[in-house]
């Protein structure tokens, strides 16, 4: 019994196959820098914190108001979401077999991550826990009175 392995396909263009470089290039780094920004990100929020109780809108609003905290949390964002879309794309042009339905797959991805990370950005950088004119039953604790 013998193995039959197909020739690979060549890139569909030149131009394909510096994406294909670049994609792979960016997949290597950035995957141990998502690993040192999560392992980070979680050994602060509940190692040397207290714990998962201590998690809450109170917590998330005091470590936003620390400009270094939105980068921290901007880059591991940004980070996740294009690294899990060029798998997930990686998957697509592995997978399927009609140029139309990988091309409006794979626009599809992007178009989503594009969106995800614009809502993200937006909301890591105008997160505000105590906003003007809002009724002061409704404020944290924390938020002076207005």
């Amino acid at each position: 019994m013998s193995v039959v392995i197909e020739t690979p396909q060549a890139p569909r263009s030149r131009k394909a196959a510096n994406w294909e470089k670049y994609g792979w290039l960016f997949m290597r780094v950035s995957g141990p820098l998502l690993v040192v920004l999560i392992f980070t990100h979680l050994v602060v929020n509940l190692v040397l914190g207290d714990g998962i109780k201590a998690i809450d809108f109170a917590f998330v609003g005091g470590k936003w108001a620390d400009p270094f905290w939105q980068w921290w949390d901007l880059a591991m964002l940004w980070l996740a979401l294009i690294h899990g879309t060029n798998g997930m794309r990686t998957i697509v042009n592995d997978y399927v077999e009609k140029p139309k339905v990988r091309k409006a797959l794979i626009t599809t991805l992007w178009a989503v991550a594009g969106v995800l990370i614009l809502l993200g950005t937006l909301v890591i950088f105008t997160f505000d826990p105590c906003p003007a004119n809002g009724a002061a039953e409704l404020l944290p604790s924390f938020c002076p009175a207005r």
